[in-house]
């Protein structure tokens, strides 16, 4: 069977449309396939040059960080080091009065200064060491405290011990003073007491009798000297026996004296008595009259009569002869 010419023509025709059509289609596809690659390349060095970019970045900013890092870390030291020079100035300012807190602050002054070495000599970037020593700054600054604390303490209790030990002693003197008064008044009055006490005569006279029982005054006729006197009155006196002594000298001085010889202690001496009388006495006023006999001769001149008890002496009275 003969094909028809115009059959077989648009035949041919249709296939060489298809076979047009499907190289368009091959090679649209494959241009579409370039592009897609051409586009994922693109993105791919996009992603690179960013990644590239943002790790230079980070590289420089990290780079920065850790300087100005470092840089911080130096200057906390230096302050460290400034608070530790400020605080060795002031354990040096220190002082007392006591032996064992001038020890004790020996021992921390050392402490300081071996911590200031350390310090200076650990590097800054070493957290651990540095973040001690602040602890360490802090014990010191504590204990400081302290030990001013126990300086103003004793201080205080210091003045205080000192101000009552100045009023003690003023106490004490004006005390010391008002017994001195005392004493002086005590004294006073216990010699106005004793003064008082001692007995006191009046009326003390010395006659010389002759054989008549009479008085004269020529010396070849004297057989005996009598003394005459009175123990005046005083409450204050004792009460009891007293001993009246006299003492009669001659004109040249001499203690005339016989055979009843007697003596007697006054202040503290012994004296020669030429006679002696013992009275009652009660604090009345009592006469009494004390007698010298057997003296061999008398001559002519002035003679003294002393009269004493054992505890005072009572007076004088004289007697001329001729």
């Amino acid at each position: 069977m003969t094909e028809d010419p115009l059959e077989r023509i648009e035949r041919e025709e249709k296939q060489k449309k298809n076979q047009n059509l499907k190289a368009a289609v091959w090679v649209l596809g494959a241009i579409c396939a370039a592009l897609i690659g051409i586009l994922g390349f693109l993105q791919y060095k996009q992603a690179s040059v960013r990644k590239l970019i943002k790790t230079d970045s980070d590289s420089v900013s990290t780079s920065g960080s850790f300087y100005a890092l470092v840089e911080e870390l130096n200057d906390e030291k230096q302050d460290l080091i400034k608070q530790m020079e400020d605080l060795q100035k002031d354990y040096e300012s220190l002082s007392s009065d006591y032996d064992n807190i001038n020890s004790q602050l020996d021992t921390s002054r050392a402490e300081v200064a071996q911590l200031i070495e350390k310090i200076k000599s650990t590097d800054a970037t070493n957290r651990t060491k540095m973040r001690q020593y602040e602890k360490e700054l802090g014990t010191l600054r504590s204990i400081m405290r302290n030990y001013i604390s126990q300086i103003d303490s004793l201080n205080t209790l210091n003045h205080k011990l000192t101000a009552d030990v100045a009023a003690a002693r003023k106490e004490a003197e004006e005390s010391k003073k008002v017994n001195e008064e005392l004493t002086q008044q005590v004294e006073s009055l216990a010699g106005q007491v004793a003064a008082g006490s001692v007995l006191k005569a009046r009326g003390i006279t010395i006659n010389a009798y002759n054989s008549a029982d009479k008085i004269t005054d020529r010396s070849s006729r004297v057989i005996r000297l009598m003394t005459s006197l009175s123990l005046v009155e005083n409450d204050l006196a004792p009460k009891g026996p007293v001993r009246v002594y006299i003492r009669v000298k001659d004109p040249d001085g001499i203690i005339l004296t016989n055979s009843v010889r007697t003596s007697f202690t006054f202040a503290g001496e012994t004296m020669v008595a030429s006679a002696s009388r013992e009275v009652d006495y009660e604090g009345h006023e009592v006469d009494l009259s004390i007698y010298l006999n057997e003296i061999e001769s008398y001559v002519k001149g002035i003679y003294t009569v002393d009269v004493y008890t054992e505890q005072a002496f009572l007076g004088s009275a004289e007697l001329m002869l001729r």
